[in-house]
């Protein structure tokens, strides 16, 4: 129940698991990634699951909205013109990372 006095706050989830986990789609060529390494000026060094590690920028609408650290997991959208470049449109919480090692989609990359 929302209250005047809580200035905005929304519910939290009190079970700490995922509800709803927005997975990459294939069709647009997303795929999941761990940061390994900040390199400032919003870029990153991101180890993806097909075992290419890319230099990644965050995107703008990202960019002051969610604050990325070493370890997170991401999605990244590889460029089409430079396959060692591409673009962060997505960082995952704890429980949803969970989710995705549950569910199959989070597999470590063989070295």
């Amino acid at each position: 129940m929302y209250k005047p006095n809580q200035k905005g706050k929304k519910p939290v989830n009190a079970g700490g698991e995922a509800i709803r986990v927005r997975t990459p789609r294939k069709a647009d060529g997303e795929i999941l990634g761990t940061v390994t390494k900040l390199l400032g000026g919003n870029h990153l060094s991101v180890r993806c699951l097909d075992n290419v590690t890319r230099m990644c920028r965050i995107r703008g609408k990202m960019k002051k909205r969610a604050w990325i650290r070493e370890g997170d997991v991401v999605i990244v959208v590889p460029w089409t013109f430079q396959d060692e470049k591409g673009d962060v449109t997505w960082r995952y919480t704890g429980p949803q990372v969970d989710w995705l090692t549950r569910k199959g989609f989070l597999n470590a990359p063989k070295t």
